[in-house]
């Protein structure tokens, strides 16, 4: 196995363990979890379904790389969204079981004729965390491209489902962030390089400073200084993004990541995939429990995607 197509495999694991970790306790109050913290990938609770299961936001990001084993297009990716909601594709037992009111009626307008890249909504209020937690495959595609070609591409891809710039600058932050793991940084290091970089690039491109003020926690001060109180895991674009980022700094493995990313409750499985996703890139698949790996619903399949992406993105590069 290539060291690519190791990183790969570790992001994708990463998600789908994490999303499946948050499952059985999903919309669950952070004080309720507390009551019994999750120590264990565990199942049924909020679905009654078995351990190992992942939701939409595994799903989805399967999708998402599935698309990107053949050449890039945008056209491919929302037809795999399409497939998923109505056709049951990279499902991990047979079924939709969850999915955003945004994200339905993307895919609905993609159904019905839609251009993918158009399909998202632009309003302020559709900030769900719908295509921050499916967006990490794209990594692989735009690593070696310039800054503004990494957002262009990342933005339509964040755009078939979440279309307001608060979306994409989330997707566009952690994207940068995943980058920055692959080429070997250290966390901290790249959350300090991060606060630059992030706010020169958004500021060359005229983004409202409003809409970039609301990423203040993230790009001026240290987020992973702040009490666990203060970070909340609602279904937000923001939230998920800010508790992602504070889990995996102020954890230093992936089993203890995941796990704390579950027990800040509410949307546990979408803050545990985001999470997951860094964190396996930053640990590596090999330090993830195997106990959990064994649980996962398709795995082998997983696996398989792994190294269909890894040979397509091999021969891209």
């Amino acid at each position: 196995m290539t060291d690519f197509h190791y990183k790969i495999k570790s992001a994708l694991f990463g998600v789908a363990i994490g999303d499946a970790l948050g499952v059985p306790v999903e919309f669950k109050s952070r004080e309720t979890i507390l009551q019994k913290p999750v120590t264990d990938m565990i199942g049924y609770g909020t679905y009654n379904l078995p351990p190992g299961t992942f939701s939409d936001d595994s799903s989805m990001t399967f999708c998402l790389a599935e698309a990107l084993t053949h050449d890039f297009d945008l056209h491919r990716i929302g037809q795999n969204f399409v497939k998923w909601y109505h056709e049951n594709l990279w499902t991990a037992r047979g079924e939709v079981f969850d999915i955003g009111i945004a994200t339905r009626e993307a895919i609905n307008k993609i159904a019905h004729g839609k251009q993918a890249e158009f399909a998202g909504s632009t309003d302020a209020s559709s900030n769900g965390n719908g295509s921050l937690m499916r967006i990490l495959p794209l990594l692989f595609y735009i690593k070696n491209l310039p800054i503004f070609e990494r957002y262009e591409i990342m933005k339509k891809v964040s755009s078939i489902t979440h279309g307001h710039i608060r979306s994409v600058i989330s997707c566009f932050y952690y994207l940068e962030f995943a980058r920055e793991i692959l080429l070997g940084k250290e966390k901290f290091e790249i959350y300090q390089k991060l606060q630059t970089e992030i706010p020169n690039f958004l500021k060359s491109l005229s983004i409202d400073q409003y809409e970039i003020s609301f990423f203040n926690r993230l790009l001026k001060d240290d987020i992973s200084e702040l009490a666990e109180h203060e970070i909340s895991s609602s279904g937000y674009v923001l939230h998920s993004l800010e508790a992602s980022i504070w889990c995996l700094l102020n954890m230093d493995n992936y089993k203890d990541a995941t796990l704390k990313a579950v027990n800040l409750g509410e949307d546990t499985d979408t803050t545990a995939a985001i999470t997951g996703g860094l964190a396996g890139l930053l640990y590596g698949f090999d330090t993830i429990p195997l106990n959990w790996v064994e649980q996962l619903a398709r795995k082998d399949d997983i696996e398989d995607l792994a190294e269909r992406l890894a040979k397509k993105m091999g021969e891209k590069s």
